[in-house]
């Protein structure tokens, strides 16, 4: 596999009680620090319910992010398609790809929020049909073609685009639960894939499985798909030391996982955490955890352990969370940008290498010392004025300018 890539995913998912339009601001601030640190991606997702989650366009967020930022990607994840006309969405994509200048990621999804479709009154028995054939009309568009469609939802009538993406091939990426569907989808299409459901342990252990779904059905469609376009979601904090990592996300974890994931959305078979040490606990040191809390070295193994499991991904997307304060979590994205990242894509391997030469090749350099002590040694007085002190090293004594004087005028 090719180097791994890194980014991040904003939902977001932010406890409720802060200024939204400071929330939406802090949000563009880590897209800059982001960008300014190296990192690939970043992912901003469309929600319209539970308090939380309170971005509703994610193209319009982006837009204004790409003014901040240089050359990070930008992608939706994602655009829930069964809630827009498909023409509408092609279009707005095209605009954020010229408006960035060709950074856009096409994200795409049914829909992650019953209550969302539920506002829209979309039965969710449809979402992820509708998802598939709205794809398919989609990249008919991106191709310059003319498109006449009816469905029982949108109706066109010889659309096409007035432009075409900036890109040559804008990437096309659905996201994945751990239903087979997002990965089918994908491989109905030949295109890329954000497996969010990685983010707990049975997700995780499930990639491999995940994969060969994808697999047959581009074999079945007769298209391809390629593993380097396989992002994968993780959740993560690092600080210099466990202890430190587990002070500055304990309280937060708990709160996140109490009061959105059990309080709001009510998922079946979670219940409440107790105190932040069981929520960390629970989270991030339980057998093939899919969370890190803790140390570079931490999350080093963890990626390890996951293109271990997943027989290799292209991307490692970290999940945006408040489990810290704001000062914390930019300290954690930019401890991976430092140590994590170097470490996984070789960076710093032949630094290593070098040093390791120069220790063990320490004798073939003292030549080097010899050859100075010769040159002293051949004139009579620099070897007076010169106290030898080691092999190949010398001390000068403190000569006052008019000594030096006195010694240039002799010659």
């Amino acid at each position: 596999m090719a180097r791994l890539k890194f980014g991040a995913f904003l939902a977001p998912h932010h406890p409720i009680g802060e200024h939204p339009m400071l929330q939406f601001r802090r949000d563009l601030e880590l897209v800059e620090q982001l960008d300014a640190l190296g990192y690939d991606e970043f992912w901003c997702g469309e929600h319209h319910s539970s308090g939380w989650e309170m971005i509703a366009s994610p193209e319009m967020f982006l837009a204004a992010a790409g003014e901040r930022t240089k050359r990070i990607k930008l992608g939706t994840g994602v655009v829930s398609l069964p809630y827009h006309h498909p023409y509408n969405v092609a279009q707005r994509m095209v605009q954020l790809d010229h408006m960035t200048g060709g950074r856009a990621i096409f994200g795409s999804g049914p829909g992650a929020l019953a209550s969302d479709a539920h506002t829209l009154g979309i039965d969710p028995m449809t979402q992820r049909d509708r998802q598939d054939e709205a794809i398919g009309v989609i990249r008919r568009l991106f191709n310059g073609e003319r498109v006449t469609a009816k469905s029982d939802w949108f109706t066109m009538n010889d659309a096409a685009l007035q432009i075409l993406p900036l890109q040559e091939e804008m990437p096309f990426v659905v996201a994945s639960q751990i239903s087979p569907s997002g990965m089918t989808l994908a491989g109905k299409y030949g295109c890329g894939i954000i497996s969010l459901g990685s983010m707990t342990t049975q997700g995780l252990m499930s990639l491999q499985q995940q994969w060969q779904f994808a697999e047959d059905a581009a074999k079945k469609h007769g298209t391809k798909v390629n593993r380097a376009d396989w992002r994968v979601l993780l959740t993560f904090h690092i600080a210099e030391s466990r202890e430190q990592a587990r002070k500055e996300a304990g309280a937060g974890l708990m709160r996140w996982h109490n009061e959105y994931n059990v309080g709001t959305l009510q998922r079946p078979g979670l219940t409440a955490f107790s105190s932040p040490d069981e929520a960390v606990d629970k989270t991030a040191f339980v057998e093939g955890a899919a969370s890190t809390i803790g140390t570079p070295d931490d999350l080093v193994k963890t990626i390890k352990n996951v293109m271990q499991v997943s027989g290799g991904v292209g991307a490692i997307i970290g999940f945006v969370h408040d489990w810290a304060n704001p000062e914390a979590t930019r300290r954690s994205w930019d401890m991976v940008a430092r140590y994590v990242v170097p470490e996984i894509n070789g960076y710093i391997d032949g630094l290593r290498r070098s040093q390791k030469f120069v220790i063990e090749n320490r004798a073939i350099f003292e030549r080097a010392g010899q050859a100075v002590m010769a040159k002293i040694m051949e004139n009579e007085k620099a070897a007076e004025a010169l106290k030898v002190t080691g092999p190949g090293r010398v001390a000068i004594p403190a000569v006052n300018a008019p000594d030096l004087q006195k010694e240039a005028a002799k010659r």
